[in-house]
């Protein structure tokens, strides 16, 4: 029975804890986007490298076509 005294403000205190622990990360905002983080690993359309490839195949693309239409 005196471990209950001291058992019980422990576990109190835990909850309190929590709940504190829990209010503090939703004001410093980790709850604020939890699907942009994923989705930004598969759209990644600002990288440069990735702008430059397009543009290099687009630019091959054209060169192959205007060759076609040049010889046919």
């Amino acid at each position: 029975m005196p471990a209950l005294y001291i058992l019980i403000p422990v576990a109190i205190g835990l909850v309190g804890f929590a709940i504190w622990l829990f209010f503090w990360a939703v004001d410093s905002g980790q709850y604020d986007d939890l699907d942009g983080p994923a989705h930004s690993i598969l759209f990644d359309d600002e990288d440069p490298s990735h702008k430059a490839g397009i543009a290099e195949a687009d630019e091959a693309e054209n060169a192959e076509q205007d060759k076609d239409r040049d010889g046919a």
